[in-house]
């Protein structure tokens, strides 16, 4: 006989995971960036309170029994208060090629961007990238997500969902390429995509005729054309050997009626000439 669904609606204990999923936070606030704040913003504008609560202590006791992320949305088995653990859908609609084709360009027309997203972190302007391209990278109303929980309760967002969420919030925290992954991308695709519409679009790429610097490297330290056809080499004006003896100070004796400068100059000569 099937239970009626208001029996989960009552307060009930649920059943401990052993090595469960859960949030590191253990008191306050989970989203701690920019992204995973207007990530949450959504499902908490909607969120009942007490199921917001119940869903973050289901997080932090870690009762989220497996979690996959992968375009399009996320799936995960949630423990409650029966012995089965409970199916939860997250989705988000993920954008196809041509809308990534669009942001990408958008992204390397900036380089900060693309700085900001080899360092790890979601440089604030991306949400206007997006918006520019006629996309929105975060949802913007419940409309944009499909949630769906196996459990009893009748209400949207159920402490199952809610506990997803805050999961998720927290792994965006750490890695802002999960959120780009629900939409389509992952970090390794995008930031490949990147490299290589920079390289296409950089000065000493193919179009410009310009060989890379790599490619100039063996020949870094020979002469240039104008210089080749060169046979002597590249001096400056002739300058006598003895030429450092007048830049000397007087001695203040003399040898033999002759001052030392003039002694030791046949020697300087001597040594120009053998030069």
């Amino acid at each position: 006989m099937t239970e009626p669904w208001w029996i989960d609606a009552a307060p009930s204990r649920p059943i401990k995971v052993e090595g469960g999923i859960q949030i590191n936070s253990t008191r306050g606030g989970v989203a701690r960036t920019w992204w995973s704040q207007r990530f949450m913003a959504v499902l908490e504008s909607i969120g009942v309170g007490g199921r917001m609560a119940r869903g973050r202590n289901y997080a932090r006791a870690g009762q989220i029994v497996s979690l996959d992320v992968s375009a399009g949305g996320a799936v995960a088995q949630v423990q409650g208060s029966r012995p089965k653990p409970y199916a939860v859908r997250i989705g988000v609609p993920a954008f196809g090629k041509t809308e990534w084709s669009a942001v990408a360009d958008a992204l390397v027309a900036d380089a900060s961007y693309t700085a900001a997203l080899l360092s790890g972190q979601m440089p604030p302007e991306i949400e206007s990238v997006f918006t520019a391209v006629g996309l929105s990278l975060f949802p913007a109303t419940t409309r944009d997500l499909a949630l769906d929980c196996s459990c009893p309760d009748h209400a949207v967002p159920c402490k199952h969902l809610a506990a997803v969420f805050y999961v998720l919030a927290e792994r965006f925290d750490a890695d802002p390429f999960e959120i780009l992954a629900l939409r389509g991308r992952d970090r390794e695709t995008l930031l490949e995509e990147l490299r290589t519409r920079r390289a296409a679009a950089s000065p000493a790429g193919p179009a410009s005729g310009i060989a890379p610097l790599a490619e100039l490297l063996d020949g870094f330290y020979t002469a240039g054309p104008g210089l080749a056809a060169t046979t002597s080499p590249v001096t400056g004006p002739p300058t006598p050997s003895d030429a450092l003896l007048d830049q000397l100070p007087a001695f203040p004796i003399d040898l033999r009626g002759a001052t030392v400068i003039d002694l030791l100059r046949p020697g300087y000569q001597a040594l120009g000439d053998t030069g």
